[in-house]
């Protein structure tokens, strides 16, 4: 009886803060002035989130004498960047099967680019003395499912094709050895393809970084509009007006200042949940000595990682798109799904029973047809944006950035030549065809995952037609 008492997990919801974990934190710093008046530059970077920081920094980096501008609407890593998962990954496209299935013939020299990428950001974060816990755990794609585990084999088999030696097929006891949970049956190791980090705190850093090379920040300072001006662009503020040569926008799931790349992008809501620290009884239940990131194999999978102190971010499943896509802070908290991920929680690790969290949160995110980023320019090249990064951005918006100073240089480059670079995603229909085709595509997918991962008539026509929906 006394163990039946204990198995409502939606118990361990009672105490937890509505607040993402990461940005609850005493060294948060403070918001800096917003811009009053008007302001010129050599390059306005719209947008304090992972995109605009890595923007303005690489460009200081190549050019000190720059005059760089970054405008905030709110503080700097408030949103996305600073509530996510703290998964930092080399796949520039979303994982290798998307990247097969988009651009197979320069998938080796993305997954190089990709590499790289993530060893600047390694080497942004030593360099600058950025304290955000960047540990090269690489992440294990779990099967749950029978007809996962061969899905896996064949990742694992197109990453040898491709000369990838970073990859390991775990069976069930060598993966149940790494991390325990009645419900793992196989997993794919991506030994040194992904880092665990803090992320508002890498964002606070890379504000840090950016000040100390002379870029100027203004914070609560939201843009709301643009037009060409002479030579150069005018972005209007709250209070205020910036001149600038060229213009970087990296605003993801929020509205674009380009209006015709809105069609492109959908906001959807993605929440996680955190427990309180682990003690060492429950850490030995589970084991995870070697701290990967986590993730199950499902259509509506689930993301999960271990803290520097013991605690479980578990997060992800659901996909909560608002009719209209709207970006709102109401929007930001789900009950239903927090209940849902509580459940969850607890059938993937019954040895943690009694365990309680202490933060629910979540918040929007940008996401694309194709599921990784896409760019462009926009006023004749003064303007260049990147958006779509569809849950990844931790890692490739570093990439984003040099891909948007790339453009506005004007000057073709081993990234601006790549077929990815150069291509756009399928725009999504307008309302009320999206909500529906939406929730269609949830509902496939939902079934899917449960009949052995057979996919219906809908989702095969969607695969097809190069559309999907996913986070």
């Amino acid at each position: 009886m006394a163990r039946a008492a204990m198995t409502n997990p939606v118990r361990a919801l009672a105490d937890a803060s509505p607040a993402p974990f990461w940005l609850d934190d005493e060294d948060r710093p403070a918001a800096l002035p917003a811009l009053v008046g008007d302001e010129q530059c050599d390059l306005l970077v719209v947008g304090g989130g992972y995109s605009g920081l890595w923007t303005a920094l690489i460009a200081k980096e190549r050019d000190p004498a720059r005059d760089v501008v970054l405008i905030e609407g709110q503080e700097v890593g408030w949103a996305a960047s600073g509530r996510n998962g703290g998964f930092c990954a080399a796949s520039l496209t979303h994982g290798l099967g998307n990247g097969l299935a988009r651009w197979p013939h320069e998938l080796a020299k993305l997954e190089e680019l990709g590499m790289r990428n993530l060893a600047a950001i390694e080497d942004a974060i030593a360099r600058y003395k950025i304290d955000c816990s960047f540990e090269r755990t690489g992440e294990i794609d779990i099967a749950t499912e029978p007809h996962q585990i061969a899905e896996l084999q064949e990742t694992a088999r197109d990453a040898e094709r491709l000369g990838l030696d970073r990859y390991a097929f775990l069976d069930r006891d060598a993966l149940r050895a790494e991390v325990d949970s009645p419900t793992f049956l196989a997993g794919l190791w991506d030994r040194t393809g992904v880092a665990m980090l803090h992320p508002a705190r890498l964002a606070w850093g890379l504000k840090r970084a950016c000040q100390d090379l002379g870029v100027r920040i203004y914070e609560r300072t939201r843009a709301t509009g643009m037009a060409a001006d002479g030579l150069g662009m005018m972005v209007r503020t709250s209070y205020g007006r910036v001149f600038a040569r060229h213009v970087a926008l990296g605003t993801n799931a929020f509205p674009s200042l380009v209006r015709r790349i809105r069609p492109y992008i959908v906001p959807v809501y993605d929440h996680a949940l955190m427990t309180e620290p682990l003690n060492a009884e429950q850490l030995a239940a589970i084991g995870w000595r070697n701290r990967q990131g986590l993730g199950d194999s499902n259509n509506h999978f689930h993301y999960f990682r271990i803290t520097d102190d013991h605690r479980i971010l578990w997060g992800g499943y659901d996909v909560v798109y608002r009719y209209g896509g709207g970006v709102r802070a109401e929007y930001d908290h789900h009950p239903a799904t927090y209940e849902k991920l509580a459940r969850h929680f607890f059938r993937c690790f019954p040895q943690l029973e009694g365990l309680r969290f202490t933060h629910a949160w979540g918040g929007a995110i940008d996401t694309c047809a194709r599921f990784a980023a896409f760019f462009g320019t926009a006023h004749a090249g003064r303007v260049a944006y990147a958006a779509g990064y569809t849950g990844l951005g931790v890692g490739a918006t570093r990439f984003g950035a040099e891909v948007m100073l790339d453009l506005l240089a004007g000057e073709p480059t081993e990234r601006t030549s790549l077929d990815m670079v150069r291509s756009k995603p399928l725009p999504f229909p307008p309302e009320p065809l999206r909500w529906a085709g939406i929730g269609i595509t949830q509902w496939s997918m939902t079934r899917a995952d449960v009949r052995g991962g057979r996919r219906n008539l809908w989702l095969k026509a969607m695969d097809r037609a190069g559309l999907g929906f996913d986070s």
